[in-house]
């Protein structure tokens, strides 16, 4: 399902996040999961330490502070995340290397792009909700995201079946 889908069907239990500024950076560009958070503002340490651990189909949403100082993510991370089997990344921040990014096969959705790197101090919190683009991102939440914008819902919607979301408006 695409996301305009999942807000016709399920417009009572999703949120809808404002995607002003976020932009396709990976080669996919339709992507889902569940959430991990992780807040940090110009220091991607703990982001490293999150995607080189195995994941299926999870998506990391970090708060960045939508600083546009430095990156939080490159094309190294990228595909470390990939080899781990991350699904993709929400950024409320920069990334770095466009061009390669454009090439790994991951979502990745960002503010812009910073060729400067972020500082490596290990400070940030992971878990815990965040709110950026007028949504609250929680562990455990589901994300849907592809040309459109992006979804989150509390359940997995992507296993309704046809006949649920068929009888919503």
């Amino acid at each position: 399902m695409n996301t305009c889908d999942l807000v016709d069907y399920f417009a009572d239990e999703i949120q809808v996040a404002e995607t002003i500024g976020l932009k396709h950076y990976g080669q996919v560009r339709r992507f889902s999961g569940i959430v991990q958070t992780l807040k940090c503002f110009e220091d991607n340490s703990l982001l490293k330490k999150i995607v080189s651990a195995p994941s299926t189909a999870t998506v990391l949403v970090v708060d960045g502070a939508a600083s546009m100082r430095s990156a939080l993510v490159g094309d190294l991370i990228a595909a470390l995340a990939v080899e781990n089997g991350w699904a993709g990344m929400v950024v409320n921040g920069c990334i770095r290397d466009s061009i390669a990014m454009a090439e790994i096969p991951l979502g990745m959705l960002a503010l812009g792009t910073n060729p400067k790197k972020s500082t490596k101090r290990d400070l940030g919190e992971i878990g815990g909700p965040i709110t950026f683009a007028g949504t609250r991102f929680e562990p455990g939440d589901y994300l849907y995201a592809d040309e459109d914008g992006i979804v989150v819902a509390k359940r997995d919607l992507s296993l309704v079946q046809n006949t649920e979301s068929k009888n919503r408006p």
